[in-house]
């Protein structure tokens, strides 16, 4: 069983930054592991913001959300990381970690960012 655990989220103003940390509870990233992050508003679907492959740090944005955020990892530290800037109200939502492996995806429990105008 793989259980992603998300943290950082928080209130911050219109303009701010924030950065999400995701890691694996009681176990290890490893090997080819898919790390998505997503978000889902109020009233809104689940959507994707980016995928990193853990072993290769392979990169991939979601079209609307390539440029404020960024997707990276931390090899050493174990953790993968969504970095925020210029948060708008409108990116208020709940940010979810996932990690995809051997097919199965599993997700985390949410982290709640708001940001306020």
């Amino acid at each position: 069983q793989v259980q992603p655990v998300e943290s950082g989220g928080g209130l911050v103003q219109a303009g701010g930054s924030l950065t999400l940390s995701c890691s694996v509870s009681g176990g290890t990233f490893v090997g080819d592991d898919m790390v998505a992050w997503y978000r889902q508003a109020p009233g809104k679907e689940r959507e994707v913001i980016a995928t990193i492959t853990w072993d290769d740090g392979s990169r991939h944005y979601t079209d609307s959300m390539r440029g404020r955020f960024t997707i990276n990892r931390n090899y050493h530290e174990n953790r993968a990381f969504l970095h925020m800037n210029g948060l708008k109200f409108e990116d208020t939502a709940i940010y979810y970690c996932s990690v995809q492996r051997d097919y199965v995806v599993y997700w985390g429990q949410g982290t709640q960012v708001t940001v306020s105008s």
